[in-house]
């Protein structure tokens, strides 16, 4: 990867942790969609986010989060939350499981922009292992609240 490329990615990761979307109040509302919550910490270097996904009627998605942690995590939980916004749940599937690929590559992969947007800019990230497990955070939490959403859709 270019030094310039690398440079841009880098703005990406600092702009989207500056300018935190999805970041906001987790207020539950009574009357929305089915809807789950995942709280999860990074005990290595003491990440912590929460985060609720709720499912419309037309299987749009919603997430908000809230987190305290490095520029990496906060920026993947922010490109999360902005994709959820563009894209239904079998699209979120799809993009949650080529970040996860993406980061457990250990840099052998470029992210895939068609798929990933600004998620594929972690891509410098998986060569990082210590760094790995700050960009995966928000994803495990969107995982597990999107998983209790699910099931309570079907009860």
């Amino acid at each position: 990867m270019s030094t310039q490329m690398q440079q841009l990615y880098q703005q990406v990761i600092l702009d989207h942790s500056r300018s935190r979307i999805g970041n906001s109040a987790l207020v539950r509302d009574a009357a929305a969609g089915p809807h789950g919550s995942s709280h999860q910490i990074n005990p290595t270097c003491g990440d912590e986010i929460e985060l609720e996904t709720e499912i419309s009627v037309d299987g749009d998605i919603a997430v908000r989060w809230s987190g305290d942690g490095c520029s990496i995590s906060m920026a993947s939980a922010s490109v999360l939350a902005e994709l959820a916004a563009e894209n239904d749940i079998d699209g979120m599937l799809v993009i949650e499981a080529k970040f996860h690929e993406l980061m457990h590559s250990r840099g052998t992969l470029e992210g895939d922009e068609e798929i990933l947007g600004d998620a594929a800019v972690f891509s410098g990230v998986s060569k990082f292992p210590a760094r790995i497990k700050c960009a995966l955070l928000s994803w495990v939490a969107f995982k597990d609240a999107l998983n209790q959403a699910q099931t309570s859709l079907k009860e």
